[in-house]
């Protein structure tokens, strides 16, 4: 990341496609804005949001509207997609990524496509994002900027079946646990698996209705092919959507499963406490009764007033019991 430049501060990387070709040409970061606007085809630059030049540098370089440019530079939590006449823009979710391990932590890009640059910026490194460099940079096949934007979010959904397959090796050994003999609480272990699955359900079900609905635009309202693209994204989503919420299904129920032993493994302990309480209040009575520091105590002045004593405490835990077996509580 160049974040020292002073031509182009927070420049992750940068890409020119040129018309015909089947490579792209990597952007040097000593490169002047002024020589970086020249030359035939388009411009993918891909910005870090944590250099607080990066604004500038937006506004600098290009003439998007101003509710593009706040896109590109907020840090909102939600999916989004605009359309205009000549352009696209909004927030796609990703996963964040180390330096050496790929995590399960959202994240979000933005993003602004016109006819000769496509802008993204994010905070933090993504997954989706770096192997769409990784793939240009073996075979540049984007003929426009929507094409780059429909490989992110193809990207995107390949991260996000592996995912899926991540998250349902965890639920298997979970339920594995849960089912056998054993009945193990993993709840903690469930908690981030069920909230990871919502809030992937719920940000591909809000992408989904916005690339739909831009899909049912006419084709003066929106970019060249850009409803094709739509079309095939949503195509692509819903499928992926699908496994996503019957991951989020799956986990629902298994929760279900563990709140019921739980609940069942609860009663069972309340069923002995109040058979022990049902035992001992008699003899506690007996107790209690011949503890009394009162005149003309019984056995007080006996040899065996302690044995009869302790006869009465098992006579009342007799009667108990019987009484217990009569109703049915036994």
């Amino acid at each position: 990341m160049n974040l020292i430049s002073s031509e182009i501060p927070g420049l992750v990387w940068g890409y020119r496609f040129l018309p015909g070709e089947s490579r792209c040409l990597r952007i040097a970061t000593d490169s002047s804005i002024d020589a970086l606007m020249e030359g035939e085809g388009w411009v993918w630059l891909h910005l870090a949001l944590s250099d607080a030049r990066t604004p500038a540098l937006i506004e600098r370089i290009t003439t998007l509207p101003q509710s593009a440019l706040s896109t590109l530079t907020s840090h909102d939590t939600q999916a989004a997609v605009t359309v205009s006449d000549d352009m696209v823009y909004g927030t796609l979710v990703d996963f964040e990524r180390t330096f050496d391990a790929e995590t399960k932590t959202i994240g979000w890009l933005h993003f602004a496509v016109t006819e000769k640059i496509i802008i993204t910026t994010r905070l933090h490194p993504l997954r989706s994002i770096d192997r769409v460099k990784v793939a240009v940079e073996k075979n540049a096949r984007c003929a426009r900027p929507i094409d780059l934007f429909e490989m992110m979010v193809v990207e995107f959904q390949r991260t996000l079946i592996s995912l899926v397959l991540e998250l349902t090796e965890d639920l298997n050994v979970i339920e594995d646990d849960v089912y056998g003999e054993a009945g193990h609480n993993h709840q903690p272990r469930l908690a981030p698996l069920r909230r990871t699955a919502v809030r992937l359900h719920r940000h591909l079900r809000t992408l989904l209705a916005l690339l739909r609905r831009a899909g049912t635009s006419e084709e003066d309202e929106v970019p060249p092919g850009f409803i094709d693209v739509a079309e095939r994204l949503s195509d692509r989503l819903e499928s992926v959507d699908r496994d996503v919420f019957a991951l989020q299904e799956r986990a629902r129920l298994l929760h279900e499963e563990i709140d019921s032993k739980l609940s069942s493994e609860t009663n069972r302990h309340l069923y002995i406490l109040s058979l022990m309480t049902a035992f001992l209040l008699p003899p506690t009575l007996v107790t209690g009764f011949f503890g009394m520091n009162t005149s003309s105590l019984p056995f007080a002045g006996g040899a065996h007033g302690t044995l009869l004593a302790g006869l009465f405490i098992l006579l009342s835990m007799g009667l108990a019991w019987t009484i217990l077996r009569r109703i049915g509580i036994l």
